[in-house]
């Protein structure tokens, strides 16, 4: 018989810690490097106003969400190889990947792309199984 806490258990929680943990960090120094550039542009300002006005912001944040998503799958391909990605890794990951996002919505940062709402979440989800569909068949 299939038992789902066991399997829970055995998940490589540490090494997708530490990939959920530089995902974050990196989002941030993005974040912070975006911030820098479009208030520090002149060029880039007008830019800035027109991309996140209300119907495109909306675009831009959930793709953001989605970028969170693929580079915590990439880095844990190529960082942490010792880890098996199948399915059950992959929403181990998802749930390291959102308590990074939990952790990084209580810093004083003023402005970020990702924060931690439903819309990140989701967008979280549909990053780390787009990029690790290649994983899907292993179910265990």
């Amino acid at each position: 018989m299939n038992n789902p806490w066991r399997n829970f258990k055995q998940q490589p929680w540490l090494p997708l810690s530490k990939v959920a943990a530089l995902t974050t960090v990196l989002v941030v120094a993005l974040e912070n490097l975006l911030i820098w550039v479009l208030t520090q542009s002149e060029i880039f300002r007008p830019v800035s106003v027109l991309l996140f006005s209300r119907p495109l912001a909306i675009i831009w944040f959930m793709a953001a969400a989605v970028g969170v998503g693929v580079l915590g799958v990439y880095i844990c391909e190529r960082w942490q190889s010792q880890v098996f990605l199948k399915t059950s890794s992959l929403w181990a990951l998802v749930l390291c990947l959102i308590v990074g996002l939990l952790l990084k919505s209580q810093l004083p940062i003023p402005f970020g792309l990702v924060g931690f709402s439903m819309d990140s979440v989701i967008g979280v989800i549909l990053g780390v199984f787009w990029k690790g569909r290649r994983y899907w068949r292993y179910w265990n």
